[in-house]
């Protein structure tokens, strides 16, 4: 995947490789976790728990595997609570009350996701960073191109892979088009255009993104983020 890497260095681990590791390594590929699940990944020796939405389990792992990083263990939240954000800042608390004394650090993988300033504020009672950003589609893009492209995209609707590869459950039947396709004009009618934020080139999951475009009416955009500011903060905290 060419370029999926950009900005991060790789790193090699010795040769001496902890079992911890090499079963970490073992059993999160390959890794597709459905909007209802969670993650835990644990290779018994991490000094950073990051906590992290599903929608982002495959790319948090995909980096964690390219660039052989032990710093870290995995959990995740269950991706489809984007449609019930209330449920993300008291979850998160328990994560982190649950596990700060095990690691040296934490790290939050979260947007504010419709929290509406919930989870800084719970952040900043529990001590805990953040990866910066409003949601995943302006660290994947970067915050400051996210920012500089917003009056263009006012109308866009976004996709990553994640929801790419999810479309149908989480958009199509998670808002019951599926069952009452009446309401799709109530739904995207203000919306012009599918913007596909790409993290991996990918051409099957391009006709994904096109082929929910062409579902909701919508013009089609391709835009190749990689993994932007997701990879660079795991990278200062590896």
């Amino acid at each position: 995947m060419a370029g999926k890497w950009a900005g991060c260095g790789v790193m090699h681990r010795s040769p001496a490789i902890d079992l911890g590791w090499a079963l970490f390594m073992a059993t999160t590929q390959p890794l597709e976790l459905l909007p209802s699940e969670k993650l835990e990944r644990s290779t018994g020796s991490a000094r950073v728990l990051l906590l992290a939405c599903g929608a982002l389990a495959r790319e948090i792992v995909d980096l964690v595997e390219a660039n052989s990083w032990q710093a870290f263990d995995i959990q995740c939240l269950p991706a489809k609570w984007h449609n019930t954000p209330e449920l993300i800042v008291p979850a998160l608390r328990e994560k982190i009350r649950a596990n700060r004394a095990r690691y040296q650090s934490l790290y939050v993988l979260y947007g504010d996701c419709g929290t509406g300033g919930l989870l800084d504020v719970m952040l900043a009672e529990e001590g805990v960073e953040r990866i910066g950003g409003p949601h995943c589609y302006a660290f994947f893009s970067g915050n400051e191109r996210f920012a500089a492209t917003a009056d263009d995209d006012f109308s866009a609707f976004f996709l990553t892979d994640y929801l790419a590869r999810h479309f149908d459950k989480l958009v199509w039947q998670g808002l019951g088009l599926d069952r009452h396709p009446e309401l799709l004009a109530d739904y995207f009618g203000n919306y012009t255009k599918i913007v596909y934020l790409a993290q991996v080139k990918d051409e099957a999951m391009e006709e994904k993104a096109r082929a929910a475009a062409r579902k909701l009416g919508l013009a089609y955009e391709y835009r190749f983020t990689g993994y932007g500011e997701l990879a660079d903060e795991m990278a200062k905290r590896s």
